[in-house]
């Protein structure tokens, strides 16, 4: 490993130390080094408030001067909720900046390391470029796009199962998995399902680490609003819901849930909700990221649509059977095995008894 490399997985290991309290900002660390040695080190942990940089610049103080500062993503070149860190390294003096990646932005791409070297700094980039761009895969997906990037999470025993015939489905995997579900629901924004879910289960939807963590907005697609209005994500005030129907939704049950501290979104006019209505209308709200862990319809309508960024499944190794038993995704599905969507990139890991699979499917456009 050379000395660049070093540094930024240092830098790297920084920015994930804030996962999921930056949206819908991207994850960013910063490490500054004169002389070999580590003077200053920084994240960003919120949006709104000082980015990796200004943390990094602020240990290091006056030896900042001549130094060389790596940063995960390219430092930002405009004013927004933060003034612009560029302009705060060419102030400090630092002598070079190593880049992991130009961002995204449209507001930034390129133009912070063009201030850079404009003001004499030198600037190397594209130094453990996949790392960085995997660990802010959302923020470069919603920045991009306006809409949020979408995490499909199911779970099912080893022949495909999410629940016996008669619906029982507590528990297909083991407390080790299930705590690193509620880790995901940490990091992600929001978390959807459908009101088949919530009238069968009457989840809660809530982050439950032993150590805390941050509850998501709660997003139900409910075409006609049959939520029972004594329903725990209705009731219990936790965290915010939000329902997701059409334009032709009864207005008097929209009225009530609303009273009830509820937001109600008619998206479509269709019979049914459209998914891609949905994510549109949360890019909008500044919602970058949902993790889906809806019933076999709802994943199959994101199937359907193409609307699966990342697909993150828990195997448990267990055999239920049933020719009726349900599995993940329903809907029409794909016909021809030759056009079966094909995941990319995947990691397996063991998880307790489970087995964790994670990639990112391929759509071929």
């Amino acid at each position: 490993m050379n000395t660049h490399d070093y540094f930024m997985d240092i830098a790297l290991g920084w920015a994930r130390s804030a996962k999921g309290q930056t949206a819908p900002n991207p994850m960013v660390g910063a490490v500054v080094v004169k002389d070999g040695e580590i003077v200053g080190m920084g994240a960003h942990l919120k949006a709104g408030e000082p980015h990796a940089e200004i943390h990094a610049l602020a240990m290091a103080s006056n030896k900042a001067r001549g130094a060389t500062i790596y940063v995960t993503l390219e430092p930002c070149s405009h004013y927004g909720r933060t003034p612009p860190c560029a302009e705060a390294l060419i102030r400090a003096g630092v002598s070079r900046v190593v880049v992991a990646m130009l961002d995204p932005n449209p507001l930034v791409a390129g133009r912070g390391v063009q201030l850079l070297e404009d003001a004499g700094i030198e600037v190397i980039s594209g130094i453990r470029e996949r790392e960085s761009r995997r660990l802010n895969e959302v923020f470069i997906k919603y920045i991009t796009t306006g809409r949020p990037f979408v995490t499909m999470k199911t779970a099912n025993t080893l022949d495909g199962k999410v629940a016996t015939e008669i619906g029982s489905s507590r528990w297909i995997t083991g407390e080790k998995a299930r705590i690193d579900v509620h880790r995901l629901r940490h990091e992600y924004q929001g978390i959807l399902v459908g009101v088949n879910t919530v009238i069968k289960d009457n989840p809660v939807l809530t982050t439950r680490l032993p150590e805390g963590g941050r509850n998501p907005i709660r997003i139900i697609l409910d075409s006609t609003l049959r939520i029972p209005l004594e329903s725990n994500i209705v009731q219990d005030h936790q965290a915010p819901t939000w329902i997701y129907t059409t334009r032709a939704a009864d207005e008097r049950k929209t009225s009530q849930l609303k009273e009830m501290g509820v937001e109600v979104f008619a998206v479509s006019s269709g019979g049914q909700v459209d998914v891609l209505d949905v994510l549109s209308h949360l890019g909008e709200q500044q919602v970058s990221s949902v993790l889906v862990e809806g019933g076999s319809e709802v994943n199959g309508s994101f199937l359907k649509a193409k609307a699966i960024d990342k697909v993150i499944t828990y195997l448990a190794p267990k055999l239920v059977g049933g020719r009726h038993a349900p599995t993940s995704f329903g809907g029409e599905g794909i016909l021809q095995m030759n056009e079966a969507i094909q995941l990319r990139d995947l990691e397996v890991e063991i998880i307790g008894e489970d087995i964790r699979i994670e990639g990112y499917p391929e759509w071929g456009d």
